[in-house]
Parts: structure tokens; C-alpha cells; sequence
């Protein structure tokens, strides 16, 4: 497993130091191209591996998950939220942003709205 084997090697006191500035996504992603590079995929095979591996499918159904996949994908999210996220500090930072939504289109009905409070 290349979390657990980024996890033991970003803990062990011994390389610690020297790992402080890397993320443990950076370990894990080395581990999964090292395993890759192992098993005889090349580069760019293990490359697109390790992408499909990390990228969210919006059509999945994440409550079929189990504990272990549904942590992975939170943690990719977490990550991806980060990364997007727009920081006080930041050049293009807009403090109070205000959008109007156009009203003269007509508003798509949900499946939900068509239910009646009788079967709730």
C-alpha cells in the first residue's frame, strides 16, 4: 500500500528532517510510480495510472464506498479545495464578491420538488 508506505517513511525520525517541506501526497505519488516502474509500466503508463487514481468521477456513487475509498476521495477533495482556494495574501483576492443571477430564465424543477409531503 503506497499511503501506508508514504505515511512510515514521512514518520520515521531518521528521514524526517528532510521530508518536512513534502507532502505525503508527493510520497504516496513516488511510491505508486516506483511500484509502476517495478511491475514494468513506463513512466507515462504509470503516470495516467497514478491520475485516473486520483481524480474524482462525479457520476460515482460515493455511499458504496467503503471507509478506506471514501477517506482517499475526501482527502483528494481536501487537497483540490486547497489548492483552488483563494487566500487573503493572494494578488486576485476579492474580499466581498456579488453576483446576480439572471431571472428572466426559466428555473429547472428537481425531482424532489415534485414530491408530495404526503409520502414524507
Amino acid at each position: 500500500d503506497c499511503s501506508m508506505a508514504a505515511e512510515q517513511l514521512k514518520n520515521n525520525p531518521q528521514h524526517k528532517p528532510y521530508l518536512e517541506g513534502v507532502s505525503l501526497r508527493q510520497l504516496q505519488k513516488l511510491y505508486s510510480l516506483l511500484r509502476g516502474h517495478l511491475g514494468g509500466e513506463s513512466l507515462a503508463e504509470s503516470l495516467e495510472k497514478f491520475r485516473q487514481e486520483e481524480t474524482i468521477d462525479p457520476e460515482e456513487d460515493m455511499n458504496k464506498l467503503d471507509d478506506k475509498e471514501l477517506a482517499k476521495r475526501k482527502s483528494i477533495m481536501d487537497e483540490l479545495f486547497e489548492k483552488n482556494r483563494k487566500k487573503k495574501d493572494d494578488p486576485d483576492f476579492i474580499y466581498d464578491v456579488e453576483v446576480e443571477f439572471p431571472q428572466d430564465e426559466q428555473l429547472e424543477s428537481c425531482g424532489w420538488d415534485l414530491e408530495s409531503d404526503e409520502e414524507i
